[in-house]
């Protein structure tokens, strides 16, 4: 080989190289990752209230969540890529970028969900890939297709799809439902508006451009931060219901009201003092409310 011929593939390799490793980033941040660390770990811990999983189901189950969210995650970013790209945080999204073809990214989410169906109900049981299908079709069509662009109430109806993976780690161990996996549905339901609230503070303006209707666009912030106290006392009193109806014991119970009483006094904060840091403080601890309270409910059935 000429030198002139080894200077050119010693520049293209890499360059290949970099567009592989682009590509594969490009679809793995489809999915959503970051988001799903947290249905992931509300999945996992649920498993282990509900029973004793094998280390092999857990793994299944996990695999199929991922799956199945990860395409809605998918649709997701194909349906919304006029926002997206409208949006300084969205506009470097692969699809609104330009760097994934809607017509790819349609064909891989629908793919990932018919994929999860097929891993839980083959792997897990047919309980846990229904219920995982539910939530797939609760994300794409209610909210992201029906009510994200219509309502402000848009987090709190479809905001459902998200606490499904309760329901699925529920499932997959027991093979059935129970009172105690309904409330764990609730406690990440009634978690979603005050959380996702917090966030839609921090980019009020960004959803006002685009035309998204949430809450601090379409009520105001004042009216949200009033949503976000309501809510986070409700919250509180969800948490409750698990203990109160036998499911989980002292333990639970000192956790769920240090961890919600720190809710409550951050969104009172909020409430008082209408400043971005904030909104950012309570937005930061919800995702740390929730991985406690749920670790919490772990250990609790384990004593």
């Amino acid at each position: 080989m000429s030198d002139a011929s080894s200077q050119t593939a010693a520049v293209v390799a890499p360059r290949a190289a970099g567009r592989v490793r682009q590509v594969v980033a490009d679809y793995v941040e489809m999915t959503k990752p970051k988001v799903q660390s947290l249905l992931i770990f509300t999945t996992v811990t649920t498993m282990y209230v509900a029973g004793d999983p094998s280390l092999g189901l857990v793994l299944l189950t996990c695999l199929g969540g991922y799956l199945s969210a990860g395409g809605a995650g998918v649709i997701n970013h194909w349906y919304d890529r006029d926002i997206d790209a409208a949006m300084e945080r969205t506009a470097d999204r692969p699809v609104a970028s330009g760097r994934v073809s809607p017509r790819a990214a349609l064909i891989y989410g629908i793919a990932l969900a018919a994929l999860a169906f097929v891993v839980l109900a083959v792997g897990v049981n047919m309980l846990a890939a229904v219920l995982s299908l539910s939530g797939f079709l609760g994300y794409v069509f209610v909210y992201t297709v029906w009510l994200k662009r219509s309502t402000p109430q848009n987090i709190v109806i479809g905001g459902a799809a998200g606490a499904v993976p309760p329901l699925v780690g529920w499932a997959a161990t027991t093979g059935s439902l129970s009172w105690t996996a309904l409330y764990l549905f609730a406690i990440v339901f009634y978690w979603t508006p005050p959380h996702f609230w917090a966030l839609s503070l921090l980019m009020k303006d960004e959803y006002a451009k685009v035309g998204v209707p949430m809450m601090p666009v379409v009520r105001g912030e004042r009216e949200t931060r009033k949503q976000i106290l309501l809510y986070s006392l409700l919250l509180y009193a969800i948490t409750q219901l698990p203990f109160c109806a036998g499911g989980f014991g002292v333990p639970y119970l000192v956790a769920s009201v240090v961890l919600g009483g720190v809710f409550i006094y951050f969104a009172y904060r909020l409430y008082r003092d209408p400043s971005r840091p904030a909104a950012l403080r309570l937005y930061l601890y919800s995702l740390l409310y929730l991985a406690l309270l749920f670790g919490a409910m772990v250990v609790d059935a384990q004593l």
